[in-house]
């Protein structure tokens, strides 16, 4: 028997632009695997690719994570399945942790791991200079909403882009039409099920306002599922049991996915590296078998519902609460629905409702039951204040009376007497679902089959060929040792060739698709048969355990930071010119204060105390053109051309952008302000050729990031992002020429920048800004947490709500060190201050900057928060 190859040794490759499976277009199903058991149950269910974590640089810190020895053995196994495997690598990079970032990349690259996801635009660069073609996936993290965004990413060198999740599947559409305009042709994936963050990813800083964490750093500290009372001017506004007014249900796309797939989405991606083995088995199990059932191409509509599917849609939703559920709802796939994204009820897992207790005694419930129990069922008892304890356990002993069900449960494990007949109550576990799902993963033999494809070709007198290929490019060739022989009876046909050489039981394969082009009616013995298709197995799966074989540059990054040096966008280093370097002992003539004000009477405040940069951050664009009229009016005579001594207007759009918002952006144009304060990709791109700032939500944090935005988009300033405590912005400061960066010394932390609206949710009955009646624009609102804090909120012109932190904090006692790092520009951000407040501030922090107040007597003077960026996090 001869072997041999269609051009060279068989070998996966990897197509970033073909993720949707070729020939039926249906998605890419990705799922999550925080550890092995998870990595396995999702392959042996029908995973195409999973994510993991290593032990740094991942967004998932709490989850047991992979480590880089890992590496070559999880490859093997992915490969050997035909699964793709991801490493998220979608944390911000700090300017010192270049070098490990360096190393983790190399080891990736090494180990032939199919792509990494990545938030960080530095880290971006620094892939690219080490490897032409390794992939990468443009993290969630990165806040893309529109084709601007994906544009961005491509000239990035990123091969996919992970949407934002509040994202519509209409937007999604347009998004891509828009690519196919511009020429952009990244493939697009979206989050299809799991827990929803209330806020923008990449955009919340509540983790580390609160609790000196970092969700941009892999430690969430989920305050989104904490309660919160709603206060409107000065008064709580009363809503009986809801109190969990910012955390959302868990996102169940399910019924979407034709949906999904007419809208050309490449990959479908499950939320869940801290679940367990069986929630990410049982949630990938359904998504593979819905995904299954798809039409080939682009699936048409539905055809009407039958029985056999409404049983099937039941048994579902019971699966998925079962997994894990704080309710089920589409999040933002179908539009938006303030009243049903956030039920503020609770904010932890129930399950599936069970019923309501109709009867209590010292010893046992009664309960109708809306869904089947068994005993070993676990329970738990909802009395409506899900804060406390609640009572639960499970079933031990069960009575049928009539419709009513008794309950018994082990002795001691129940205190009824806290329990009140109208409870509600919730099924929280089912042991032989566990165990069913349990065995789909365990044991060392392949439980799942991915389809492989087979071409046999020949004629009489001639050996049979036998290709056997799969979707990811393995491709094996095998010619018989007898040749193929004219058929007296019984020649070989599809059918029997089916029979044959698919007979792949105990293997990781299943037939796919089998073409027949012998010619004539020919045999050969059925013992060959089997013996080609048994070594084209084995060689098939030995090719496709072999890692990944991407390209290496010749370039070596870095070294990334030198002390008395600074880096070169070039990655070595040299001495500034005289000009660039950091004047340790800078006069405080050379360092100047911008102002940001969200209102005509701090606008007239920063005015009058003579500042030279004014943001103005309006809720209402439509007020922006008066406000420059009146800018311009107020600085006729002290206006110059030199725009160092000239009082300047800037105008700061939204944070997010959307498909329909352009006409924001129009409007803000309009008002002819000196510059912009930029927050998004669309920013970039509309604003471009203007005087431009990057304000925090870039994420900026380090020197390889900061010049990509200042090479490519030819920004005035960059703002350092707020994750940075004072030490790493020193680091930063020190690694670039002094006046690339502002730093803001004093504000009202930013926490959560969400789609969700709390004024629609809670002060009215409408779903969104069309029916809502606007509260927003009648009421002062913030909401109070449990430890009595009330941190306002506020909704801009595409009614996204930003809470901010109740009580501003500043960098005061650092601000000398940034100087000395080289920083020149510090702003000050206000939010609700009177005017008064606003001069006594801005006197203040310029008494810091001439020496004649130190840091701490400022903060203490001002009640302020003595605090900057993260104060612990991953390192």
């Amino acid at each position: 028997m001869n072997l041999k190859t269609i051009e060279s040794e068989p070998t996966l490759t990897h197509n970033p632009q073909q993720l949707c499976h070729a020939e039926t277009g249906i998605p890419e199903l990705l799922a999550p695997a925080g550890n092995w058991d998870c990595a396995r149950a999702a392959v042996e269910n029908g995973a195409d690719a999973i994510y993991f974590g290593l032990g740094s640089f991942n967004a998932r810190m709490r989850a047991d994570n992979f480590t880089e020895k890992d590496l070559p053995a999880l490859m093997e196994f992915l490969n050997g399945r035909g699964v793709k495997g991801y490493v998220t690598f979608n944390t911000l990079i700090f300017q010192d942790e270049l070098e490990q970032a360096e190393a983790q990349v190399r080891a990736l690259i090494s180990a032939g791991v199919d792509a990494a996801i990545v938030q960080d635009v530095g880290l971006c660069r620094l892939i690219r200079q080490i490897s032409p073609d390794f992939p990468i996936h443009a993290s969630t993290q990165m806040t893309i909403t529109s084709a601007a965004g994906v544009a961005f990413a491509q000239r990035l060198g990123c091969s996919l882009v992970v949407l934002a999740r509040e994202c519509s599947i209409p937007e999604m559409e347009q998004i891509r039409t828009a690519n196919g305009l511009q020429g952009t042709s990244l493939p697009l994936e979206v989050f299809v099920h799991g827990a929803l963050c209330v806020a923008y990813s990449g955009q919340c800083l509540t983790s580390e306002a609160l609790g000196g964490r970092s969700a941009n750093r892999g430690e969430c500290a989920q305050a989104c599922r904490m309660p919160y009372e709603l206060v409107s001017d000065g008064k709580t506004v009363p809503l009986g049991d809801r109190r969990y007014l910012l955390s959302p249900q868990d996102l169940a796309g399910l019924n979407l996915l034709p949906e999904l797939a007419r809208a050309g989405i490449a990959s479908l991606k499950i939320e869940g590296r801290l679940k367990t083995p069986e929630y990410v088995g049982s949630i990938t199990r359904l998504y593979r078998e819905a995904l299954d059932r798809l039409p080939s191409t682009h699936p048409s509509d539905e055809s009407p519902k039958s029985s056999d599917s409404d049983a099937r849609d039941s048994e579902a939703k019971y699966t998925m609460e079962m997994a894990f559920s704080r309710g089920l709802y589409s999040g933002w796939l179908e539009g938006i629905d303030n009243q049903k994204l956030v039920h503020g009820r609770y904010g932890k897992k129930r399950g599936a409702y069970l019923g309501r207790v109709s009867s209590v005694s010292q010893e046992a419930v009664t309960i109708r039951l809306e869904i089947p129990l068994a005993k070993g069922d676990g329970i738990v008892f909802d009395s409506g204040h899900p804060a406390e304890k609640e009572e639960g356990g499970r079933v031990y002993e069960m009575f049928a009376n009539g419709k009513e069900t008794l309950l018994r449960f082990a002795h001691g494990h129940i205190d009824f007497s806290r329990i009140q007949v109208g409870n509600h109550v919730w099924k929280t576990s089912d042991p032989k679902l566990d165990r069913e799902i349990r065995r789909t993963y365990s044991g060392t033999g392949p439980n799942f089959q991915r389809p492989i494809d087979f071409r046999v070709d020949g004629e009489a007198g001639t050996a049979m060929r036998l290709t056997v290929s799969d979707p990811h490019g393995a491709t094996i060739e095998l010619e018989s040792t007898p040749p193929l022989e004219p058929a007296r009876n019984r020649p070989l046909s599809d059918e029997s060739l089916r029979e044959q050489l698919g007979r792949l039981g105990g293997t990781p394969f299943r037939l796919g698709t089998l073409e027949n082009h012998l010619v004539g009616a020919v045999i050969l013995p059925v013992s060959e048969l089997n013996r080609l298709r048994r070594e084209a197995i084995a060689l098939l799966e030995k090719a496709r355990i072999n890692p990944t074989p991407w390209q290496w540059t010749n370039q070596k990054p870095g070294p990334f930071a030198i002390a008395g040096n600074r880096v070169t966008p070039e990655g070595t280093t040299s001495d500034l010119a005289s000009g660039d370097q950091a004047d340790l002992g800078a006069p405080p003539s050379s360092v100047d204060l911008a102002v940001l004000v969200r209102n005509p009477a701090q606008l007239q405040a920063a005015l009058e105390c003579n500042v030279n940069t004014i943001y103005c951050d309006y809720e209402n664009p439509k007020d922006y053109k008066a406000t420059v009229e009146a800018f311009r009016s107020r600085t006729a005579g002290t206006r110059s051309v030199g725009l160092q001594s000239a009082q300047s207007i800037f105008l700061a759009p939204p944070r997010i952008y959307k498909p329909a918002d352009e006409w924001i952006l129009k409007l803000i144009q309009s008002a002819e302000p000196d510059g912009y304060l930029v927050r998004n990709h669309d920013d970039l791109r509309f604003f471009r050729g203007s005087r431009c700032v990057a304000d925090f939500s870039f994420n900026l944090t380090n020197r390889l990031a900061a010049d990509w935005f200042r090479e490519t988009y030819g920004l005035e300033r960059l703002t350092a992002s707020y994750d940075l405590n004072a030490i790493q912005l020193q680091s930063l400061l020190r690694a670039t020429p002094p006046g690339w960066f502002e730093v803001t010394i004093h504000q009202h932390m930013p926490m959560f920048h969400m789609e969700h609206c709390v004024f629609c949710a809670f002060l009215s009955e409408g779903t969104d800004y069309r029916n809502c009646g606007r509260p927003c624009d009648s009421h002062q609102v913030s909401l109070r947490d449990r430890v009595g804090a009330e941190h306002p909120l506020k909704a801009d012109a595409g009614c996204r709500n930003t809470v901010f932190q109740s009580r501003a904090q500043t960098g005061a006692e650092h601000l000398h060190s940034f100087v000395a790092a080289g920083a020149r520009r510090f702003r000050i951000e206000f939010l609700n201050e009177e005017s008064a407040t606003v001069t006594r501030t801005i006197a203040g922090y310029r008494n810091l900057i001439e020496g004649t107040i130190s840091g701490g007597d400022l903060w203490r003077e001002f009640k302020l928060l003595n605090q900057l960026g993260v104060t612990r996090g991953q390192l």
